[in-house]
């Protein structure tokens, strides 16, 4: 397939943004319930231990992987930042759904209201947009070097 400068540009900036969204919105939620962030994670059989310092590390994660895909001389890393996050995310929910009793939710706003099959799909969608953002800037190079960029 044949794409244009242009259109992987413009789909580059798509990208970014949403995921910049996605980690501002999720961030905040989380910040404004802090305190149920932060026990709903106490209370994961996976993170129980590391309740303490997860809570802020995911926190400080969404927001400079949110920073960094804003910034474009770091937009590559950010983008593989992003996948590797969603991927996490997406694997914990797969564990805690199946090797786990109690099933705690530390998402927030509008996130904690999907079902976990829901989520686990919003989940997968994020992760195929960020590996599809990184793809695109890790081939920068074919881009500019001709007016179309062949996948």
């Amino acid at each position: 397939m044949k794409f244009s400068v242009k259109f992987l540009s413009i789909t580059e900036e798509i990208i970014c943004f949403s995921l910049i969204v996605l980690f501002v919105y999720a961030s905040m939620s989380k910040i404004l319930d802090y305190e149920n962030f932060r026990v709903e994670l106490g209370q994961s059989p996976v993170l129980s231990a590391y309740a303490g310092a997860a809570a802020p590390s995911v926190l400080i994660a969404e927001l400079l992987t949110a920073l960094f895909l804003a910034w474009k001389p770091y937009r590559k890393f950010a983008l593989l930042a992003s996948f590797i996050l969603m991927a996490m995310f997406t694997c914990y929910i797969i564990i805690i759904l199946n090797f786990s009793d109690y099933i705690p939710c530390s998402c927030g706003g509008v996130l904690q209201r999907l079902g976990w099959r829901d989520h686990i799909i919003f989940n997968i969608v994020f992760v195929i947009i960020s590996g599809t953002g990184f793809f695109i800037i890790e081939n920068k190079k074919y881009k500019n070097s001709t007016k179309t960029f062949t996948v």
